[in-house]
């Protein structure tokens, strides 16, 4: 009898599988401020699946230069249950200085291996790190230089089969709209802040098969490794060209109906999507802000039960950006968006830093909204999406005149309103087609300048309309900055602007085709400057500059 429970107990002990960390690897010992450190980890743990902090979670505890507590959660690669695993931590630092750091591995939400404590050094860096709130004009980046984001859509590759109606064969072209191909001209063309989608055929990461997208690899893994091997590629692009993503997380592979937003389990599995994503690509200043809908509102109609109710949806937001800002070390900020439809609370939530709508068929209304809404609020307002047309049954090649006029519109309407990023126009492929993307070379133009001539003060002047016109003016530093677009029928030929003071100044004009301020013209103001002579055609717009 003691012979065979000897026995059991060796067959017990040999078939049981103890968790621990057996090994940490970083990649590169001299780590910069601002510059991904990659750590490596082994370890043998049990779950049934890895992707599941509630079965297996790895966190990497830091404690920065300035004493500052830090957990980065940590993402599975490879590797089976009761075996050895290879797990990754991608850390990257906004001190300089040693930090102190352990990695603690916890099984069914309990501590079940941690390292001896370890450290490393950072070295100061001229890199500017991870976007931040500044103010309602502008963000700033870790080391405190101002940013404003010069922006378009880019929210998905080209579809196997896109449900256009007139310009299908165009969105199917692979070879054209793709990101390596459509980043490097954004970049190439002064945009520096662009949107992207996590959709069932855009950087599917949770989704198994069926794409309409030949890009991604059907797989049995939890976690499709075509899709995250597809935005590991994007973000490093978007990082090396400096292009900052508003990643727009969605659902996930599920449908986002009422028990999505209420249900214990629902919630835990979208926690759980969260916490791979700030792992796996938090680290990176490519990422410019987490978005966790597109067009709430839309999703709150479309069930077939109903209307989901504003305050569960509200309570869904305020949990998850809560969550998000607990398990995102990096601080990078948070929104979400609407169509057209408010949800009561929604622009409250505290942990969604800058609030967000779209706006289409009514261009007009940008900046009354982002002035109207900031005010109301207290935080920062994005034009999200905007265009002339959203219906895409129309021939937009019908009134193409007005979807270009549109796209610049929206643009500079952007730089002379109190948002940092200007307003984001939808149809990128119908406007690369149309030749438009080189325009946003005189946006990015006009905006360094202002950048630099005020360090992202913005001070806006009264103006003096004619009927439909609009001027807009604003002061940064030294110099004076105006928009004048002619919404009338007739030629518009002065404008005025206030600028407070007696003084001889010099005017330039912008000449959109060169890319450059055309020859400056003296002029004496007893303080309300008058620009006559404009000469400006109805539906067009100038821009001037005033030393």
């Amino acid at each position: 009898m003691k012979r065979l429970i000897l026995t059991i107990l060796s067959i017990m002990i040999a078939g049981a599988s103890f968790a621990q960390i057996k090994h940490i690897t970083q990649q590169d010992t001299k780590v910069k401020k601002y510059e991904a450190a990659i750590f490596e980890i082994c370890l043998t743990g049990n779950w049934e699946n890895p992707y599941l902090q509630e079965q297996a979670a790895l966190d990497m505890l830091l404690t920065a230069p300035s004493g500052k507590k830090l957990i980065l959660p940590c993402f599975y690669r490879s590797g089976n249950s009761g075996s050895e695993s290879i797990w990754e931590a991608r850390f990257t630092p906004q001190e300089s200085g040693e930090y102190t750091y352990t990695f603690r591995y916890a099984e069914d939400g309990k501590t079940a291996s941690e390292s001896t404590p370890a450290t490393f050094k950072v070295k100061e860096s001229k890199l500017q790190g991870i976007l931040h709130l500044r103010d309602y004009s502008t963000l700033q980046y870790d080391n405190g230089d101002v940013y404003r984001g010069i922006g378009m859509n880019l929210c998905w590759e080209s579809r196997s089969n896109d449900d256009s109606k007139f310009f299908s064969d165009l969105h199917e072209q692979h070879d054209r709209f793709n990101y390596d191909k459509m980043l490097p001209m954004f970049a190439q063309n002064g945009g520096n802040f662009t949107r992207m989608w996590m959709c069932s055929w855009n950087f599917p990461i949770d989704k198994q098969k069926d794409f309409n997208n030949p890009r991604y690899q059907a797989s049995e893994e939890y976690m499709n490794p075509s899709a995250i091997e597809r935005l590991d590629h994007v973000v490093n692009l978007a990082e090396k060209l400096d292009i900052k993503i508003m990643l727009c997380m969605g659902e996930g592979n599920v449908r986002a109906n009422r028990e999505f937003f209420n249900s214990d389990e629902a919630k835990t599995r979208y926690k759980n999507r969260l916490r791979y994503i700030v792992a796996r690509w938090g680290y990176s200043p490519a990422i410019g802000m987490w978005e966790f809908f597109n067009e709430i509102d839309n999703v709150q109609h479309r069930d077939r039960n109903g209307v989901i109710p504003a305050a569960e949806i509200v309570a869904w937001h305020d949990e998850m950006s809560k969550y998000l800002k607990e398990i995102d070390p990096f601080d990078h900020i948070t929104t979400t968006s609407i169509s057209h439809r408010d949800l009561e609370g929604l622009n409250s939530v505290p942990g969604l830093d800058i609030n967000q709508k779209h706006i289409y068929n009514a261009t007009v209304s940008i900046p009354n909204n982002i002035k109207s809404y900031s005010d109301r609020f207290q935080k920062p307002y994005i034009i999200g999406e905007f265009g002339y047309e959203w219906d895409w049954s129309k021939n937009f090649d019908d009134f193409a005149d007005g979807m270009n006029m549109d796209f610049s519109r929206g643009l500079w309407y952007g730089l002379f309103c109190d948002t940092p990023v200007t307003p984001m126009s939808w149809w990128w492929e119908w406007f690369d087609e149309h030749g438009m993307i080189p325009y946003i070379r005189n946006v990015r133009y006009i905006s360094d300048m202002m950048l630099e001539a005020g360090n992202g003060s913005f001070e806006h002047l009264k103006t003096k309309n004619q009927g439909k016109a609009e001027t807009f003016a604003v002061r940064c530093g030294d110099k004076t900055f105006v928009y004048v677009y002619n919404g009338s029928d007739k030629e518009l030929d002065s404008t005025s602007i206030e600028l407070g003071k007696k003084a001889d100044v010099k005017v330039a004009r912008l000449d959109p085709e060169k890319v450059k301020l055309g020859k400056a013209v003296k002029i004496q103001t007893d303080g309300t400057l008058n620009l006559n002579s404009l000469s400006l055609a109805p539906l067009k717009e100038a821009i001037f500059v005033i030393y």
